[in-house]
Parts: structure tokens; sequence; C-alpha cells
């Protein structure tokens, strides 16, 4: 369910993504 949400790593979209969906995200 990748919206496009992943873009600069550690840019706080990964925390973003995994508060959303409740999934641990890994940093890319």
């Amino acid at each position: 369910m990748l919206c496009g949400i992943v873009g600069k790593p550690n840019a706080g979209k990964s925390t973003f993504f995994s508060a959303a969906t409740l999934i641990p995200v890994k940093i890319a």
C-alpha cells in the first residue's frame, strides 16, 4: 500500500506512514 509516501529517507514520511498504517516501516 505504498502510494508514493516514500520520498526522502528519514524525512519523517516513514514515521507518518507507519503511524497511518500501524505497520513498522523500514527506513530505506
